[in-house]
């Protein structure tokens, strides 16, 4: 038996019947500095309550998962070093050696699974990195979609990936790609990118009821909802694609590799845009928060 951990918060959701929202913990201890981290994060888990839901920031913590952390554990994570990034692979081994790991948009699929929380808000999926056809690196995340069925609202998968080979595993996997209120995929940082997104959708309802008719088919896996960054928020594909290709070119002249890849990436980004990139990142987490809260709300009333 999995032992979890609820916040009084999300356990007082569970038995009121309340749309609930997972959230991811990587952004807090990898993805940004303290204590702008605990800031984001706070200020993330408010917006989903304040669309109509309840946030629930995955984490495990001295080998127990929770499901929603309090406020003083998401303050005592966000100050913590050396915390492991935990994904499929090695979320079990973490557990079992009572250790603490952040959950990665993969492990935050499993612990929502385990908790009955049918929605997740993220930032950007992973995906099919840049010359995958040689290093076979693919994310996890991929994989995840395709067998835990949660429906995950992202910005499409992080700008740095290759998002043509990235559309074509998910078609692969049976993974529904569904844009929100437009035709194209969206690219992270970018409202828009040069490819179709498979499936579009305009409305919550629309999203809840496809997620509810998979569930009845029961056909296993999850929904990709890729949310468009606001376009006050974005930064222009065409001015950040040179930016990422001198970026990747600097991490291959460093023979930087494997997990290496995504940090040193977004970091030499992050300088070339002198820090846009990271606003933007926050735009549309945030964006992604309030869209998550929505569907949760509208698959709360379609099963109801």
């Amino acid at each position: 038996m999995i032992d979890i951990q609820y916040s009084s918060e999300v356990r007082a959701a569970k038995e009121a019947g309340q749309p609930i929202v997972a959230l991811e913990s990587t952004i807090i201890t990898h993805g940004m500095p303290h204590p702008q981290n605990i800031e984001v994060a706070a200020q993330v888990e408010q917006d989903i309550r304040d669309a109509g839901a309840v946030p629930a920031t995955m984490a495990v913590l001295n080998g127990k998962l929770h499901v929603g952390l309090e406020s003083e554990q998401l303050q005592e994570l966000g100050r913590a070093q050396g915390v492991a990034k935990i994904s499929r692979a090695d979320m079990a081994a973490c557990m079992s050696g009572g250790g603490t790991g952040a959950t990665t948009v993969a492990a935050t699929m499993i612990a929502a699974r385990f908790a009955g929380i049918e929605v997740f808000a993220t930032g950007g999926i992973g995906g099919v990195h840049q010359g995958a056809e040689t290093t076979f690196d693919i994310s996890a995340d991929l994989h995840e979609l395709a067998q835990t069925s949660v429906t995950v609202v992202a910005a499409g998968a992080k700008a740095i990936l290759d998002l043509a080979k990235t559309l074509e595993v998910l078609e692969t996997l049976g993974v529904p790609v569904i844009a929100f209120g437009q035709d194209e995929f969206p690219a992270f940082w970018s409202a828009k990118s040069p490819l179709a997104a498979p499936l579009r959708m305009d409305s919550t309802e629309e999203i809840a009821k496809a997620h509810a008719m998979r569930r009845a088919l029961g056909i296993p896996g999850g929904q990709l909802v890729a949310n468009p960054i606001p376009d006050a928020d974005q930064i222009p594909a065409k001015e950040l694609a040179p930016i990422i290709a001198a970026a990747q070119a600097d991490a291959d002249a460093h023979r930087i590799t494997g997990k290496g890849v995504t940090p040193y990436l977004l970091q030499r980004i992050f300088e070339q845009t002198e820090g846009r990139s990271l606003t933007a990142n926050i735009a549309l987490v945030r964006n992604n928060a309030r869209l998550a809260a929505r569907i949760a709300t509208a698959l709360s009333a379609h099963d109801a």
